[in-house]
């Protein structure tokens, strides 16, 4: 059995729905304008968009930190042959005199990559804070 919509409400009630949805109309044919879509944060190669505490006590700041560190990273051939991608967290307890300890891998994908980004995370030289800061910092690894 077929139904339609006029022959199931009958077609009196079909032209009541229809003319109040159009009464609802706007009546008006101006196009509202159109706002741009906020962009989607470009996510970088190797850093985050994120605030890093102890980047602030780094030469050059959030920006030079992860520039250096896309300059020294060596993608491992294991997580290239097998398109590892992801971010690993290296966690470590900035002294007040700007050397790091406790440096450990909080998160690894992988393929080596933890290891080679706590390697270069050993590399960085952060000014003095004056002050013990424990913080992470998440290496991206994108092919």
């Amino acid at each position: 059995m077929k139904f339609s919509f006029p022959s199931v409400l009958g077609a009196a009630a079909f032209a009541l729905i229809t003319s109040q949805a159009f009464a609802q109309a706007p009546a008006t044919t101006e196009a509202a304008p159109v706002e741009a879509a906020p962009a989607a944060p470009v996510m970088p190669r190797v850093g985050t968009t994120n605030h890093i505490p102890a980047a602030e006590h780094y030469e050059g700041g959030q920006q030079g930190m992860y520039e250096f560190i896309e300059k020294e990273l060596k993608y491992p051939a294991t997580a290239r042959r097998n398109r590892i991608q992801g971010q690993c967290i290296i966690g470590f307890t900035l002294k007040d005199d700007g050397s790091m300890e406790n440096i450990s891998v909080v998160k690894n994908i992988g393929g080596g990559c933890g290891e080679e980004a706590l390697r270069v995370v050993k590399l960085l030289k952060f000014k003095a804070p004056g002050y013990a800061i424990k913080t992470s910092l998440p290496v991206m690894f994108k092919l």
